[in-house]
């Protein structure tokens, strides 16, 4: 039999690189110094508390939570937990069906609410990635919850741990549509139908024959060490989790970043899902139906970001190229199957593959064996994206106007609407970020441009267009006295008196407003035919209902009869003045040199009966009020009034208007990750400038 003829050429990466070449006759071993392959190294690498690393599986569970979901789910968990008793596990979502699944578990599985939800509850991946980073243990685990994990998953993170530089591990997850196998009570063994334990290489022999890796699907495992390098060079854009291309985008930047030492360890991690639960749902409002995967609103927004950002689109990264983990002759090794490279796995203690005398070469021969057999199997896994990325279709949502207030109105049938226009998009989510941590979400966003709307649906908003709106604004100057400023404030109250019209009160708000506390409660108390609205009198002492000081940025309107016909004629007063509609509010609700004035702090509209109520402004302070935005701490300065909200008016220019409140630390968004800010993330706002 002829004799395979091996060249092994020896470089350094964590250990010992063995380059094979199917053409010499003898082992030959240059000496360590002939190659340095450098990589970032970890310093802190190898130092955990007895009984191995602490790792936390992060993942969000399928939609709705109920019946086969949360069936399919508790079994998942098991799985991860009874692998080690260091393993914990965290749980994004909002449900409260979530919340009382996870303390059944007790202290090993939480929630995580404080993430990026879009308004219909998906969550997104880059802020699932961020939390995961900003974890304290020393390895971070991202999968889909179904996925269910076998003893092997474990053994193999103890041993990559050991590594001496920042790494990132994937695997594919395998269909198994029947696996007649189930936990036991403790989770520690797999036991057959009848009660029957199963070994393990059982389980993993059973699962190769008769299951099919699914990688194409990003169906996958992703884990890290938290070490000091990022996973990646540049921003993960906001793509939403299970909706495709966000762990293939990932995976793409990483390799390209050479900041980690990225390895596919498909091979060897035994994973699998049942086929029966792939197609969980995020989704709560029926959307128009499509036979095409891949132009729902979620997955086409998925594919507009993977197209547009990151070298995806250039320069997909070919999974057969990828190093590949892998076991041969009872040892884990690194293979590229497209250099034909070998990277003999080294712990610091181990011995290294050229030592060994006359039994090199045989081992040399069973390494050969197993790449070979490495190799057929990576090509039957090999699959690209690009094809995927051709779709041209921008992100918009199925919903119509209707739809949208049927379902984010509250109880009393209220929407909170803002209206805004591209060059006000930053406070357009700082004010967003802001609701959702008030755990309000009973919002409605009005784009007054296709950038608003586009923006909108990708960062996850409830949004509508006005067909309606000017199209010669000009949204890189339009602030206070600006004829952008004068046509955009005429778009409100038309919008205002449209969802009036449809049977739903609305608190009409501009974006520019920070809310401290949720002021519903209070100004929908004052009942029908009562607008209550802001004053935008800066004198500390006398009325505050003097002429043209009613603010239109922030007032709450009854869908009744009075209020519909009263706004109605403030819609035709601005129709044809050359003024913004704020002049038009106060003329014809208070009368043109407030001759419908009532008091200090009211006014009553003759022909329609519509009062006119005026907000304390202790609690609802405009910009110009009390010196507040002057303070040195412009939050306590408000909390101590009790202040619901404050009005960032009484300023020119946006980019002034930015600056205040940034550096006022009234600020929820982070633009450069586009998320919004949490507790356990670290932003530095003033960034932004």
């Amino acid at each position: 039999m002829e004799k395979v003829k091996v060249d092994l050429k020896v470089v350094w990466l964590c250990g010992f690189v063995l380059q094979l070449s199917f053409y010499a006759t003898t082992l030959v071993l240059p000496s360590i110094e002939d190659e340095i392959l450098m990589m970032p190294r970890n310093v802190n690498h190898g130092v955990y508390k007895s009984g191995g690393p602490n790792i936390t599986i992060f993942t969000a569970p399928l939609r709705p939570f109920r019946d086969k979901y949360r069936n399919v789910q508790a079994v998942a968990v098991r799985s991860w937990l009874g692998l080690s008793s260091n393993i914990n596990v965290v749980l994004f979502s909002q449900d409260p069906l979530v919340f009382s699944f996870a303390a059944a578990f007790g202290s090993r599985v939480s929630v995580e609410s404080n993430i990026d939800f879009t308004f219909l509850g998906t969550p997104f991946f880059h802020s699932m990635v961020a939390r995961a980073q900003a974890s304290t243990s020393d390895v971070s685990v991202l999968l889909d919850p179904e996925i269910l994990l076998l003893p092997e998953f474990i053994t193999i993170l103890n041993h990559v741990v050991r590594l001496d530089y920042d790494w990132l591990l994937i695997a594919s997850s395998r269909n198994a549509s029947d696996f007649p196998f189930h936990l036991d009570t403790d989770a520690k063994h797999w036991l057959s139908d009848k009660d029957k334990q199963i070994r393990i290489k059982k389980l993993q022999e059973f699962l190769a024959a008769t299951s099919q890796l699914r990688n194409c699907e990003e169906k996958m495992i992703l884990a890290w060490n938290n070490g000091e390098f990022p996973l990646h060079k540049g921003v993960l854009p906001p793509f939403l989790f299970r909706n495709g291309l966000h762990k293939r985008w990932i995976i793409n930047e990483a390799l390209s970043s050479d900041y980690r030492f990225v390895f596919d360890a498909s091979l060897i991690i035994s994973n699998f899902y049942h086929d029966d639960f792939q197609h969980g749902s995020y989704q709560s409002v029926e959307a128009t139906s499509t036979p095409d995967f891949y132009r729902s609103w979620e997955t086409s927004g998925n594919v507009h970001l993977a197209a547009q950002y990151g070298s995806l689109f250039f320069h997909e990264a070919s999974y057969s190229s990828m190093v590949k983990l892998f076991r041969c002759d009872g040892q884990y090794l690194f293979v590229n199957t497209a250099e034909d490279i070998i990277y003999p796995f080294q712990s610091p203690k181990a011995i290294s593959i050229r030592k060994g005398g006359g039994s090199r070469l045989a081992r040399s021969q069973k390494i050969m064996k197993c790449v070979t057999v490495c190799k057929s199997q990576v090509k039957l896994k090999e699959c690209s994206v690009k094809n995927q990325l051709n779709l041209s279709t921008l992100p918009s949502l199925p919903f119509s106007q209707e739809s949208l207030l049927s379902e984010r109105s509250d109880q009393n049938k209220t929407i909170v609407l803002a209206v805004a226009g591209y060059s006000y998009k930053d406070m357009l989510m700082s004010w967003v970020c802001r609701l959702r941590h008030l755990k309000i979400s009973n919002f409605l966003v009005c784009a007054l441009d296709q950038e608003t709307y586009e923006f909108s649906v990708l960062q996850g908003l409830p949004v509508f267009k006005d067909s309606l709106a000017p199209s010669n604004i000009s949204f890189d100057d339009c602030h206070f006295g600006t004829n952008c400023f004068q046509s955009v404030t005429k778009v409100k109250s038309r919008i205002v008196v449209q969802i009036l019209k449809m049977g739903y009160n609305v608190l009409l708000t501009d974006v520019d407003i920070y809310w401290f506390k949720n002021p519903l409660p209070l100004v929908s108390s004052f009942g029908p035919a009562v607008l209550v609205a802001q004053s935008d009198e800066y004198n500390v002492k006398g009325p505050i209902n003097l002429p043209r000081r009613l603010n239109s940025g922030f007032y709450y309107a009854h869908s009744d009869i009075s209020t519909i016909k009263a706004l109605e004629k403030v819609v035709k007063h601005a129709a044809s003045s050359n003024l913004s509609e704020q002049p038009s509010f106060y003329d014809t609700l208070c009368g043109e040199g407030g001759s419908n004035r009532v008091g200090n702090d009211r006014c009553l509209e003759p022909e329609t009966n519509l009062t006119v109520q005026f907000l304390n402004r202790d609690l609802f302070p405009n910009g110009a009020y009390g010196g507040l935005w002057e303070e040195k701490n412009v939050t306590a300065s408000c909390l101590s009034k009790g202040c619901y909200i404050l009005h960032n008016n009484w300023i020119n220019g946006r980019r002034k208007k930015l600056e205040r409140q940034v550096l006022s630390g009234l600020w929820d968004y982070d633009t450069s990750t586009r998320m919004c800010m949490q507790n356990w993330l670290s932003n530095n706002p003033t960034s932004y400038f």
